[in-house]
């Protein structure tokens, strides 16, 4: 049965079901980390149908739906994190790294493609590290009231890291990968990985890590997406922008501070040239 032992992450453990009831946290759901640790089957996802078999992993965000059709006896982990759980102060939440585990989130959000099927890992050992501390987390949960919050809080934050380091996106078609090997996507998750870094994205920097010479990089990097490589980060932090005021409530101000603008009105003035609206007026949007 599902319990809650940090505020608004709900952590289910299913063994040898035949059968899973349409999960009812979709509408509530932020993000979600599905481990099938037995079992196969399929998983019908926003309408299209993959594959599932033991030791596989899935990840969902804000409006995928999901149902989990098994055609063998399956034994799932799953760790959702509620909407609820990046805003308001619960007490409950108040000395974990509530930010730091938004900033990988939000990441995979704005990725290419919001098509999220099963994980790809880079190494095998990834994945093993990975499914070990999904384990454990449920494990800890387990235990009821003698759980150690300080485990599944650390083991939660590495969780989230290797996910981040490691997801990869299909198109919605399912039938091209977003090559990560190609020179333009590597610069491309190199400013996902160092937006709040504004020092790496210097074009400066950027030529000397990818060893090309300062004049050249810009103009590399509009003839493959057809944008500038400085409208390119503005807009992606302007991407970063809509996620905070969708699942946060921070004030403007400290949206503005952590995203590098000068104050609230130049984020303010930014954003209404980006989205046609001000930052309020987007924020009362998405309340209605």
């Amino acid at each position: 049965m599902p319990r809650t032992i940090i505020e608004n992450i709900v952590i289910q453990e299913y063994k040898d079901q035949t059968f899973f009831e349409f999960c009812k946290y979709t509408t509530i759901r932020f993000f979600e980390i599905v481990y099938f640790e037995k079992g196969s089957g399929t998983i019908k996802i926003n309408g299209k149908t993959v594959n599932y078999s033991a030791n596989s992993i899935f990840v969902f965000v804000p409006d995928d739906i999901y149902i989990v059709n098994p055609e063998s006896a399956t034994t799932t982990i799953a760790i959702k994190f509620l909407k609820t759980f990046f805003k308001g102060d619960a007490p409950q939440n108040a000395n974990l790294p509530v930010n730091d585990w938004f900033r990988k989130i939000e990441g995979i959000l704005n990725s290419e493609s919001h098509q999220l099927r099963e994980m790809r890992f880079e190494t095998e050992s990834d994945k093993i590290h990975l499914i070990s501390l999904i384990k454990m987390v449920a494990a800890e949960n387990d235990k009821k009231k003698s759980y150690d919050l300080f485990i599944i809080q650390n083991s939660l934050s590495v969780i989230l890291h290797l996910i981040a380091r490691n997801i990869q996106f299909l198109n919605a078609d399912m039938s091209t990968k977003i090559v990560e090997s190609s020179k333009i996507q590597q610069i491309i998750n190199f400013i996902h990985a160092n937006i709040y870094n504004p020092e790496l994205l210097t074009t400066k920097n950027l030529a000397e890590e990818f060893h090309m010479a300062d004049n050249y990089i810009s103009e590399y990097f509009k003839k493959h997406t057809d944008v500038s490589l400085k409208k390119y980060i503005l807009n992606y932090k302007l991407k970063l922008v809509e996620t905070r005021l969708k699942y946060t409530d921070l004030q403007f101000s400290e949206i503005a501070m952590e995203l590098g603008f000068t104050d609230s009105s130049h984020l303010n003035k930014t954003f209404q040239s980006y989205k046609g609206m001000t930052i309020g007026a987007y924020k009362a949007s998405i309340s209605q």
